[in-house]
């Protein structure tokens, strides 16, 4: 049964993550040819505060 780990930064919507669920679900029963039924994608939600980029927060870049 494939998984996958998406880690988003806080902020995207419903509809954006079902599109992503749908999208993902979708690569890989195309890439490796698993059912759909088999397929679980997790999205992780991150605080601003929690993802660093280039040694900063997202958060105190804006982001």
């Amino acid at each position: 049964m494939p998984f996958a780990q998406i880690y988003l930064v806080e902020g995207r919507t419903e509809e954006q993550k079902a599109a992503v669920i749908e999208n993902v679900t979708q690569a890989l029963s195309d890439a490796v040819g698993a059912p759909k039924e088999n397929i679980r994608v997790w999205i992780h939600d991150v605080p601003k505060t929690n993802w660093g980029i280039a040694g900063v927060s997202a958060k105190a870049l804006g982001r």
